[in-house]
């Protein structure tokens, strides 16, 4: 056989253009087999298996590079034409202004709310720490400072990998300024090549970035837009929610964890995962050792330190003044339509950065908050006990109907298509929540039906303090927890109960009826008025009372003696006047308080009595700013009105006072030792289903209301659902703690006006009249011999006497 001689060749290098490409493209070249020898075997062999050459092949590669060339230059002309969407000149880039959430403030210039879509808090590039900085180069872009925005080196690999071969998981090529402009600039979904085109959109921004904006200026920009999971944005809000930090004092493996995060903030986030998060965490440490920011041995020690989080839930749940937040969004959604900006399109509240200037101050408005859980927790706590084993609804399940039917859960399965047995089958199914309790939230495993129980059981309150000096609003609490219970009770209108006998009292007075006229406390029928009969809470009758009297111990029999004496319709204009805007029905029962009121409308009407007689309309607002703190609006307070003479607003003060000094508020003074004038009224609700004290001191003045959802949910007893039980140890209790603080403690020493030598002799008059009846004379009767003998005997039966004598002389 003749011996087959294969010629020696030198091999050749591939050629260079194949270096660069996708290792899919690169096996598929190296399989293709090339012939080199002359050998008639293998020519033989050959003309059965065609071979290619490398002419051949560096021609069809050519030709490929061509067509991708063109087709890829193509594309880009068509994005940065427009034909894909509007792409942002640089002009516009000049004036961007990242979206941020408006901010509402305190007086005393605490941050207490935002309003937002998306939750950011934008900082400068000096409040950012080099930490910080250096983790985010090293991992995100090391050649941040070498390119314009496009780095030239990873070209190949977005070609290939992510536009050519569409795996738009693979990233690889976008820089940080890319990054800003896909954060600034959403990716959009075309019919085809999403990829390519959102890509070549966010080079030429990511260019034309680097043409407006300095190195540090991008930075600042994209730290303050990245996303970092759930609804929070920017490197900020991460520090402060991780790490209870800032971006300024975060430290490098904190630093590290947060920028890792950038990969995959769900995957990477370092509360649900934290072993993924700590592996990430020292990749990151890794890649500053290699980019030459961080020195190896310090990297070692920060790779073997735990991960520890200080997570900050603080936002997450509710900010201060979540009630007075919610309160004004519609206002000042309303107000940012009636303004423009220089492009003429209207303010937007949600991204526009508006700071918002209100009269709350932060430290009144704490107390209130403290003093409402505190006290609150103590009275449920006792109505749990007063009602152990009964529900306070007793066979009235249309309440718990009603009150499931207008939850969140059942409108939902009702959108699903649920049906109404479905739905109850589905409130009946025990599930893993969570509970208010009054000390916070406990996880329980209930159903949705008892949940709902648990919760109608619950007393709920509101408390709104106002500076009668100004108007001012100091302090609003709504509820006991906004996250539970949306319902604001400083809006909610309840029975007044006897806190609407001021009104009437002072209606009395601008009537010409002197404080010191006395009245008997009889209980007295309206044939006029269906025989109506009012009854005083306690029972108890007799005696005179003038005004003072009659307030302090809330009789009611006196309160409907001065309201006929003064007219039904009068009174109700009169309570008009001091700015009470709900309807008033025209009937006698007023004169108890049978009338539906809110506290927004109450607190400033006794404020008139401290105010000379003058309505101040509350105010909550100050002044709202841009973003860099150019003012849109201030708002002046409105002009007081009269709305009764002050040398009456004086006398009810006084009347007032005697409420704390010898009638149902008395306890102010020994339980809290409040040594301030206090003016005030407590109130109970036919039932007992709402509480009301409105204090009025030099300084504050403060309604407070307690109370259940539903008038149902009350107390059985008057001892302990009276207002001086429920609604006056709130206002104590708040008191208390305000002037115990060092800014208010003056509070303590406030006097009223003194009193004109004309009024302490309009006044100088015993608050009551009680003549003792006397004892009825009765005839002496001799007794007779028999008189005697069963007289001993009845007292033997009752036990009064032991034995049984027949004589008794």
């Amino acid at each position: 056989m003749k011996k087959i001689i294969r010629r020696k060749s030198k091999s050749k290098a591939i050629p260079s253009i194949f270096k660069n490409l996708p290792g899919k493209l690169k096996n598929f070249f190296s399989s293709i087999p090339l012939v080199r020898s002359s050998d008639s075997t293998l020519r033989e062999e050959a003309k059965f298996k065609p071979a290619i050459t490398f002419k051949k092949i560096g021609k069809i590669t050519g030709i490929l590079v061509l067509i991708l060339l063109i087709g890829f230059f193509s594309l880009f002309l068509a994005v940065l034409l427009g034909l894909f969407g509007e792409i942002p000149s640089t002009r516009q880039l000049s004036m961007l202004q990242t979206s941020a959430p408006s901010e509402l403030y305190t007086a005393d210039g605490l941050l207490i709310g935002r309003f937002y879509k998306q939750d950011r808090t934008n900082i400068s590039y000096k409040q950012i720490s080099d930490n910080v900085i250096g983790a985010l180069i090293a991992t995100e872009d090391s050649r941040f400072y070498q390119h314009h925005g496009i780095d030239s080196r990873s070209i190949f690999r977005v070609i290939f990998k992510t536009l050519l071969l569409q795996q738009e998981s693979s990233g690889g090529g976008s820089t940080i300024t890319q990054q800003l402009a896909k954060n600034l600039y959403p990716r959009k979904r075309y019919s085809f090549l999403s990829t390519p085109i959102n890509k070549f959109k966010e080079m030429i921004i990511a260019n034309r970035f680097e043409e407006v904006f300095t190195k540090e200026q991008i930075l600042e920009l994209y730290l303050n837009t990245v996303p970092m999971g759930g609804n929070i944005f920017g490197i900020e809000r991460a520090a402060q929610r991780f790490f209870d930090t800032s971006a300024k004092k975060i430290k490098i493996e904190q630093a590290a964890v947060l920028v890792g995060m950038l990969k995959a903030t769900t995957t990477y986030n370092p509360k649900l995962h934290p072993e993924r998060a700590k592996e990430r965490r020292n990749v990151v440490l890794s890649q500053m050792v290699k980019a030459n920011i961080l020195e190896p041995g310090k990297a070692d020690s920060l790779r073997a330190l735990p991960l520890e989080l200080n997570y900050n839930s603080r936002h997450e749940e509710v900010e201060l003044a979540p009630y007075f937040k919610e309160y004004l969004r519609p206002q000042l959604e309303e107000f940012c339509q009636t303004q423009t900006k220089e492009n003429g399109e209207p303010y937007d509240l949600y991204s526009d950065g508006l700071k918002i200037y209100t009269t709350i101050d932060s430290r009144i408005q704490k107390a209130a908050e403290r003093a409402v859980i505190q006290r609150l927790r103590v009275l449920q706590e006792e109505f749990d006990k007063h009602w152990s084993g009964r529900n306070p609804w007793g066979k009235n399940t249309g309440l718990i109907t009603k009150a499931v039917q207008s939850s969140a859960r059942y409108k939902h399965l009702q959108e699903e298509g649920y049906n109404e047995d479905e739905i109850n089958e589905e409130f009946r199914k025990k599930v893993n929540t969570e509970l208010y309790t009054g000390w916070g939230y406990r996880k329980v495993k209930i159903s949705p039906i008892d949940s709902v129980r648990y919760y109608q059981k619950m007393l709920n309150t509101g408390l709104l303090s106002m500076d009668p000096r100004t108007g001012f609003i100091k302090a609003w609490v709504g509820g006991i927890n906004y996250k539970t219970f949306k319902y604001d009770h400083i809006l909610s209108r309840r029975q007044v109960g006897s806190t609407f006998k001021p009104f009437v009292y002072a209606a009395a007075l601008e009537g010409g009826i002197e404080p010191c006229e006395y009245f008997q406390n009889s209980r007295l029928t309206y044939p006029a008025y269906e025989n109506w009969s009012p009854q005083n809470s306690d029972g108890q009758y007799g005696g005179e009372y003038n005004m003072r009297g009659a307030l302090a111990h809330s009789i009611n029999t006196i309160s409907a003696q001065i309201l006929m004496r003064i007219g039904i319709q009068p009174t109700i204009q009169f309570a008009h006047q001091l700015g009470i805007k709900s309807s008033i029905p025209a009937v006698p029962s007023i004169a108890l308080g049978t009338a539906n009121l809110s506290l927004l409308e109450m607190v400033p009407a006794y404020s008139t009595f401290i105010n000379n007689g003058k309505y101040l309309a509350p105010v909550y607002l100050l002044r709202i700013t841009d973003r860099i703190g150019k003012p849109l609006k201030s708002f002046v307070p409105v002009q007081p009105k009269y709305a009764f003479s002050a040398y009456n607003a004086r006398t009810m003060l006084e009347l007032l006072k005697g409420v704390v000094e010898e009638g149902t508020a008395s306890r102010l003074r020994t339980e809290y030792g409040l040594s301030m004038d206090i003016a005030g009224k407590t109130g109970t609700t036919q039932n007992h289903a709402d509480g009301w004290f409105i204090g009025v001191t030099p300084n504050l003045v403060t309604g407070v209301w307690v109370g259940g959802e539903s008038p149902l949910i009350r107390f059985r007893t008057l001892d302990l659902g009276q207002g001086a039980h429920t609604a006056l140890p709130v206002w104590g209790e708040f008191m208390r703690k305000v002037s115990a603080l060092p800014a208010f403690q003056i509070y303590n020493y406030a006097g009223f006006e003194p009193l004109s030598l004309e009024l302490q002799e309009r006044l100088s008059c015993p608050s009551s009249r009680y003549e003792e009846p006397e004892e009825p004379v009765v005839e002496e009767k001799k007794e007779s011999f028999f008189d005697k003998l069963f007289k001993n005997k009845n007292k033997n039966k009752k036990g009064k006497k032991k034995g049984w004598k027949l004589f008794n002389w």
